[in-house]
């Protein structure tokens, strides 16, 4: 394997002893395979720091971000993180889904940051990029000592996933949220289980992902769902969505935010391929409805959005009923992590995005980077 960027993780060279062995990649420990993980390979690194300032001017709900791990075990498809592993000299398909960078010592530096006179307790959001409760998190373990680390600091924060392993830590979360705000929420795309299988065939099912919801909502938690992404041609019927948004409400979810499909570079290739593939007859509609750029049509969106409204009252789902839509008012409500796609009232969806503003966005191939620039600006689909 040849040599990678590491920008936001690199030692000094002065720390040279810290790392024995170790592959030409500066900052790197060791890379390593395991039997539970057959195929994958694991990067464990030494991160210089933990928190990742959100860009300045970004609309998210949220200051900084917290990313364990880059790559992701759920391997979906139509991933919108898939390019950030470009940065890495890593390709945006097998290697996102294949090689996984594990911060190592990212609770201690944690710590650190958060104990700084000059720390101002911000609100700090997980999953933003790649999932902190996918499988790896199951041999790492580093999620329970940032949650405490958070917590023992005073600092509010909220988790987005895919994972069920998160209820492993649903009473750590509990008992975090009696000292602090604490925000969770729960991504469900795909209810065929065919489709499922082959668009994020590392997500645990649909089902293990309500009782998520529900073991949330049981601990006194607010628990949001994110019914991202809504995959034109596929997942858009109006029967799929209402049997999706009957299935939230039931398990008690206390808000629900819709998003369509987003096809940014990296995640746009490797879906294509696939839909070209799987379902050759969509190909030449989804030219049509992304023909400028990442973001479906305004006209569909529009559509969409007259789709969901009605289904949201139907289950009690639009912030008139027994749940309550996120970002009901139009802002993302406090403790829920979100982007500037993702904020918008629930049955509604937001305007198609124009020209992104001088220095915004994602930095390209080629060019230093830092991992802050990245995180937080988007959502995790």
């Amino acid at each position: 394997m040849g040599a990678m960027r590491w920008d936001a993780q690199r030692l000094d060279d002065g720390d040279g002893a810290l790392l024995p062995g170790m592959p030409s990649a500066r900052g790197l420990l060791r890379s390593v395979e395991v039997p539970e993980f057959p195929g994958v390979t694991l990067h464990e690194v030494l991160a210089r720091s933990g928190l990742n300032k959100v860009p300045d001017g970004s609309r998210v709900p949220f200051s900084y971000t917290i990313n364990p791990y880059r790559g992701c075990l759920h391997q979906c498809v139509y991933c919108f993180a898939r390019s950030t592993h470009e940065y890495l000299d890593l390709d945006a398909g097998r290697d996102f889904d294949t090689q996984i960078v594990v911060k190592t010592n990212l609770v201690e530096v944690l710590r650190r940051e958060l104990a700084r006179p000059s720390w101002r307790r911000e609100h700090v959001a997980l999953g933003t990029n790649t999932d902190p409760y996918q499988r790896v998190e199951g041999r790492y373990r580093l999620m329970p000592g940032v949650i405490r680390a958070l917590a023992d600091s005073g600092t509010p924060f909220s988790v987005l996933t895919k994972g069920t392993l998160a209820r492993r830590d649903v009473p750590l979360l509990a008992a975090a949220a009696r000292r602090v705000p604490v925000g969770f929420g729960v991504s469900l795309a795909i209810w065929d289980e065919e489709l499922h299988a082959g668009l994020e065939p590392g997500v645990p099912s649909p089902r293990a992902r309500l009782d998520l919801v529900r073991a949330v909502t049981d601990a006194g938690l607010p628990c949001g769902v994110f019914l991202a992404p809504v995959l034109p041609g596929l997942t858009d019927r109006l029967a799929d969505l209402d049997a999706a948004l009957a299935a939230v409400a039931a398990v008690g979810a206390t808000g629900v935010t819709v998003v369509p499909l987003h096809l940014r570079p990296g995640a746009r290739e490797w879906f294509s391929a696939w839909l070209a593939r799987e379902h050759p007859a969509l190909v030449g509609r989804y030219r049509q409805l992304y023909r400028g750029g990442a973001y479906v049509t305004a006209e569909y969106r529009s559509w969409l959005a007259a789709r969901v409204a009605p289904l949201l009252r139907r289950h009690g789902l639009d912030g008139q009923g027994s749940g309550r839509a996120r970002g009901a008012d139009g802002v993302a409500p406090p403790g829920v992590p979100g982007d500037d796609e993702a904020a918008f009232p629930a049955g509604s969806l937001p305007p198609s995005p124009g020209p992104p503003a001088p220095g915004a966005g994602v930095r390209r191939r080629g060019r230093a980077i830092r991992e802050e620039a990245v995180a937080g600006q988007l959502p995790l689909l």
